[in-house]
């Protein structure tokens, strides 16, 4: 496939295009590839020391951080070998075509929703633990 071609997967719905990024989410830092490698490298230690280095993680903790960590270094690998992310999965809702994006992209936001989701009933976990202690 060349850049810009499409091949139909699932009629209109579901499109395999083939297409460049050099930018970060809907093209946002575009041509900001060196900014977006050495930015790429800080959050991976940032979540590594962090987040994951010396703590005892649960299996789902790991899990996510594991989708997340994987989804930055798959762009970032991009970005240092093609100096672009290459972006492929074209989806059209109700007349609606969304952004190309990659499997790495959908690593990174399934495993913000994961964190987000976690720390939310984790609070609400903890609130009860605190409600209960108190009641008791």
């Amino acid at each position: 496939m060349d850049m810009g071609d499409s091949i139909s997967v699932l009629g209109s719905f579901f499109e395999i295009t083939l297409v460049g990024n050099t930018g970060a989410a809907f093209s946002i830092f575009s041509s900001g590839t060196i900014f977006l490698i050495i930015f790429s490298i800080i959050v991976l230690n940032v979540i590594y020391f962090w987040l994951i280095k010396g703590k005892n993680l649960n299996l789902f903790e790991e899990v996510t951080y594991g989708i997340l960590m994987g989804g930055i270094t798959g762009n970032l690998i991009d970005r240092v070998w093609h100096r672009q992310v290459i972006d492929y999965l074209d989806f059209n809702f109700f007349g609606y075509n969304f952004p190309v994006f990659n499997l790495a992209d959908m690593f990174i936001v399934i495993s913000l929703f994961m964190i987000v989701i976690y720390t939310l009933k984790g609070d609400r976990d903890e609130s009860r633990s605190k409600k209960r202690k108190h009641q008791a």
